[in-house]
Formats: structure tokens, C-alpha cells, sequence
């Protein structure tokens, strides 16, 4: 790897001549393999080193075929970057109540899936993605997971300033110079410059300052990027607390675990992780306390503003709206928890606790996931989505069909399938390894394939070794 001089020269400065050595040795190395199982759908032991500030995050000792891997599919598993599991970290020495959580830049789902795990019960997570085409790969991600009390959006951070005071929680893993990903990424050394880390720092601020109103006092605010200069890390850490208003927080740690802290000579606490130091990418974090008490007007303000009427079409040009099924309600655990609404011909439902939330997010954002989505109506039929298969929130109303390797990899390439002869007709969920896979209508000679087209592994071939993580 030929790192540009500039950045040798910065970084060289920023650690020190003997830090910076191990340093550069430590980024011609091979990236750790990492995952975190989905404990609410596959409790079996893996065979790995223990991510020791992650509880139940596993360094692998070699790397499976994920692609090739039904599990995978099936939410079972979501492979991390060990650093960036350091989230879960401040969630559990800060977070002991139900709260509603903003993942700004939340795409592709990692850190998501990870907050979503291990929020409180009765906890809500809006996970956001500026990017239109990476938004539907956090909902395919969040989708998976399982978990319904979710709601995926695809908005520019500016868009939230009018949700004030609304997020106890906001991680802000901001977009950054991504010298964190040199190891694994080559375009990332391309495109590095000292002019990109100017852009990326300003535009850092930007975001921040854009969020910062849909806080509430006293939250919590946890920055990240992946990245090593002092700009983008210390520089707007100090900057925040600063102009913002915040105080900055300490996450206790242990010293086996090799994490650094503050490189710039101030004395507020940042945990870094060097490639050198701690088994994974280049990561840095900070928690922050929003100055101020919180206000028991917010949650009036919030019912007040959700209050206001949806504008409908009326006259002879107006739609009928589709009816909710009967048979959908059944299809959920605690199925009076939740709301059930067509949007369009849709059917969704959504956690009663939270209306008061969702209609005022929909009022300022652009909504792409919500919930669970439980069906399509189509005249009479109503056809049972993939969101339902995946949800945990799904009763044992379909009935079910376990499928082999073979048959699991042709379901995941939107392939038709032909199913024993004992399973019966109609809307089937197909099983691996006991975990949902995914709806298929059988009718008897085949069995049509519901898995979502644009989901399908494109792959048509099957690599020589097959390593699967169980």
C-alpha cells in the first residue's frame, strides 16, 4: 500500500515516531473478520474469539462465504467492523430507559442493527440515509434484523430541524476522509487529500449544527467517524461541547482492550482505535451531554403538531381506501399493540405506542420503511411480505416447510422451487435450519417464489468450499 506522503507526514506527527511505525506495519495486515449474532433468532454458539467491549460480538478465525450462507439472508448475523461495536458500549452505561434514537448516517445497518439490540425494550429507532440507493440497503438490513419498532428514512440531516427536541439519543457516525478504511479499501487511499479532509470537517459541523435542535436537553449525542486526523476527530469534539453546548463524557474501558485516547494534548476523554493497538479498522468515538434540562412540554408538542389532518382527495376523483384484511390481525404476536393501516395496497402495522412519533416524522421526512410490513392486497388476496417473514413478531399462523442447502441457495436466487408433496397448498414459509427464509405460494407442481427480486443473490454459481458460519 503506497499511502500518500501527506497523510504519512500528519499522521506521523499526530502519534509520534515510534507509534507511527507499528502503525503503518499494522495497515499491510489482513482486516479481522467480525460478526454479531441476532440472539432473538439464532442463539447457537459460534466458534471464534470474543469481541471483548462487544457482548456478543465474535472475531472470526477465518472468512465464510456470506454470500452463500441462508443465515445470512435470514438475519441470523450481521457482519461488523469489531470497532465500531464500541457503540454498544456507551448505550449500556448511558441508556437505562426507553428511548427514541436517531442513527443519522446509518447506513449500511451495522450500527443500527447493533443499537436496535441492545436499546431497552420499549426503545424507538429511526435510522436514516442521505443516500437514496444505500437507504434501501439499511431498510433491507433493519428488514432482517427483524425488530419492528423501527422506521427507516432517506433524508438530508437538514431536513430534521423542525423534529425539535424529539431524539433522546442521536449517533452521528458522520461521513469522513475514511482513513480508517485504508486497509480494506484502496479508492479510500486514492481519493484521500488534504483537501477532502478540509471539505469533510466543515461538512461535519454542518450536519451537527443541522441535528443539534432535534436533540432534547440532556440527551445524548455519540460522534464517530472512521478516520485518524485530529480535525475530524478531537477538533470537533472540543468544537461541540464548545459552541454547541455539551458536556463531554467518559465510557469506562479496560487497558487489555488497547484502546487510545485523546492524541491532541486536552484532557476530555475520545476512544481511538488503532489498527496497531486494537484488533480492527481505524475508529473514533465520543459521547457528549446536551446542556440543559428536558422539558415536560415536549411531549405535548409532539401530540399537538401529529394532530394535524392528512390532506385527502375528495369528490367523484377519490379513491375508496382498501379495507385492512381480518386475517392480518393474526398474523402477530400482541397483535392489539399494534396499528394496522393500508398505504395504498399495502398493508402495514406499526407500534401503537410510538403514532404520535410516526405521524410527525411523516410530516418531515421521507418515510421508506416502517414497522412491519405484513402484505399486498391483490383483489381478494392478500399476499404475506418478506418483512413479515423476517419480523420476530410473526405468529405460527403459515404453515411451514423446511428446505435444504441446495433448495435455500434456489429460493435466495428467485428461483422456482418444487416442494415435498405433504406440504400443503397456499401461502408456505420456508425454514433453514429451523430460522424463516421467506413466503412461497405452492401450488402443487411448483411452488412460486415470493423472495424479494431485487434482494436475489445474482450469483449463478456455487464456490468450490462452502464455509458457513455455523
Amino acid at each position: 500500500m503506497n499511502l500518500p506522503q501527506a497523510f504519512i507526514e500528519r499522521t506521523r506527527q499526530l502519534l509520534g515516531e515510534t507509534q507511527y511505525l507499528p502503525f503503518e506495519e499494522a495497515l499491510q495486515t489482513e482486516v479481522p473478520v467480525s460478526i454479531r449474532p441476532n440472539l432473538t433468532k439464532c442463539d447457537k454458539p459460534v466458534e471464534g474469539e470474543p469481541i471483548p467491549w462487544a457482548s456478543s460480538g465474535m472475531y472470526l478465525k477465518s472468512r465464510p462465504t456470506f454470500t452463500f450462507d441462508p443465515l445470512f439472508h435470514a438475519g441470523c448475523y450481521y457482519v461488523q467492523e469489531a470497532s465500531s461495536m464500541f457503540v454498544e458500549r456507551v448505550l449500556q452505561e448511558y441508556v437505562k430507559e426507553p428511548v427514541v434514537m436517531l442513527d443519522l448516517c446509518a447506513a449500511p445497518g451495522g450500527k443500527s442493527t447493533l443499537c436496535r439490540s441492545v436499546l431497552p425494550e420499549g426503545s424507538l429507532l429511526i435510522a436514516n440515509e442521505v443516500m437514496r440507493n444505500r437507504s434501501q440497503i439499511l431498510a433491507e438490513n433493519l428488514i432482517k434484523w427483524g425488530h419492528p419498532e423501527v422506521i427507516v428514512t432517506n433524508n438530508d440531516p437538514a431536513d430534521f430541524t423542525d423534529l425539535t427536541y424529539l431524539f433522546d439519543v442521536i449517533l452521528t457516525d458522520v461521513p469522513c476522509s475514511g482513513e480508517g478504511m485504508f486497509r480494506k479499501d484502496q479508492v479510500a487511499v486514492d481519493e484521500w487529500s488534504l483537501e477532502n479532509v478540509d471539505i469533510c470537517w466543515k461538512r461535519q459541523r454542518r450536519i451537527l449544527t443541522d441535528i443539534w435542535p432535534t436533540l432534547k436537553p440532556g440527551g445524548l449525542l455519540i460522534y464517530s467517524t472512521c478516520t485518524f486526523n485530529r480535525e475530524e476527530d478531537e477538533d470537533n469534539v472540543a468544537w461541540i461541547a464548545k459552541e454547541l453546548g455539551a458536556e463531554i463524557l467518559e465510557v469506562p474501558t479496560e487497558a487489555g482492550w488497547g484502546i487510545t485516547g485523546n492524541l491532541i494534548g486536552k484532557d476530555f476523554p475520545v476512544y481511538r482505535f488503532l489498527p496497531h493497538k486494537t484488533k480492527g479498522e481505524g475508529f473514533f468515538l465520543a459521547v457528549l451531554r446536551k446542556h440543559g434540562a428536558v422539558c415536560d412540554e415536549i411531549p405535548k408538542r409532539i401530540s399537538k403538531t401529529s394532530a394535524r389532518p392528512d390532506k385527502k382527495k375528495k369528490g367523484k376523483d377519490a379513491k375508496q381506501p382498501l379495507s385492512v384484511p381480518k386475517e392480518a390481525k393474526t398474523w402477530l404476536k400482541d397483535a392489539d399493540a399494534y396499528d394496522l393501516t393500508v398505504n395504498g395496497t399495502m398493508v402495514e402495522a406499526f407500534p401503537k405506542s410510538f403514532l404520535d412519533i410516526y405521524s410527525w416524522v411523516k410530516q418531515s421526512l421521507k418515510v421508506i420503511h416502517a414497522g412491519i410490513t405484513l402484505g399486498e392486497i391483490k383483489g381478494k388476496d392478500l399476499i404475506p411480505h418478506h418483512s413479515l417473514a423476517m419480523s420476530t413478531a410473526l405468529t405460527e399462523t403459515y404453515p411451514k416447510a423446511e428446505v435444504t442447502y441446495e433448495q435455500a441457495i434456489a429460493y435466495l436466487r428467485k428461483e422456482g422451487l418444487v416442494l415435498d408433496a405433504s406440504v400443503p397448498r397456499g401461502y408456505v414459509l420456508l425454514t433453514y435450519r429451523q430460522v424463516p427464509l421467506g413466503f412461497v405460494k405452492n401450488i402443487g407442481n411448483r411452488a412460486n417464489n415470493l423472495y424479494p427480486q431485487e434482494w436475489r443473490i445474482r450469483s449463478g454459481y456455487l464456490p468450490e468450499e462452502i464455509v458457513t458460519v455455523w
